[in-house]
């Protein structure tokens, strides 16, 4: 049983999202007094209506881009010191996808994280909790005009432009990936779309920080 999992869910889009704890750090690592936290990503041959492959050889060029994200993501809210020499792997299998997986996977991921961590803590196997504050993020864009939060694959596939957004439970940006698929977009359209991204983190973020007031053995 892995030691953190949380099933997420975004409209038609599900992701469940497991931690698994290493005590143990990449090679180049050891000695440091300092953790990682890492991820993996896939879609499951069912999760489309057209049945995915599975990357029997390695994951391809989109899912390491993403599986990068989400670790990027994470490790910026998480203090590598109090996490000691371990590794915390996340995996994030897609179950069923209509757009917006992998910033689902990083909600999710942030909460499974938490867990996993919560239960080293309380194990007493490490004194302070690593993670600093919530992280999560959304997809916004702009489709004939008008901005729109959280686009299921319909409307991802007609943007003229899809952006995703990953910020900071105090506000701060991680990652911006904003691209224009159609027509060029304006200053005042990249504002307002990540004031729309903002408004819908913060949800999320109220909703993460909900479900962390109840410990992961309670739940």
């Amino acid at each position: 049983m892995a030691d953190g999992s949380i099933l997420v869910e975004f409209g038609n889009t599900r992701v469940l999202c497991t931690a698994s704890v290493d005590d143990d750090v990449p090679r180049w690592m050891r000695g440091t007094g300092t953790g990682w936290v890492t991820a993996e990503y896939s879609m499951l041959p069912g999760s489309s209506p057209e049945r995915i492959r599975r990357e029997t050889k390695g994951p391809k060029g989109r899912t390491q881009e993403i599986q990068r994200l989400i670790g990027r993501s994470l490790r910026a809210v998480c203090d590598m010191e109090k996490l000691g020499e371990r590794q915390v792997t996340v995996d994030c299998d897609v179950l069923q996808a209509d757009g917006g997986t992998r910033v689902a996977s990083i909600c999710g991921g942030l909460l499974a994280l938490h867990d996993a961590l919560s239960r080293l803590k309380a194990k007493k196997q490490i004194f302070d909790h690593p993670i600093l504050e919530a992280c999560a993020a959304v997809s916004v864009g702009i489709i004939n005009g008008e901005a729109r939060l959280d686009l299921p694959y319909e409307e991802d596939s007609k943007a003229d432009t899809d952006m995703n957004v990953v910020m900071t439970e105090s506000g701060e940006f991680i990652e911006i990936q904003g691209t224009a698929e159609k027509f060029s977009f304006s200053k005042d359209e990249l504002s307002s779309l990540l004031a729309l991204a903002e408004k819908g983190i913060n949800e999320i973020i109220a909703l993460q920080k909900e479900l962390l007031k109840t410990p992961p053995q309670m739940r």
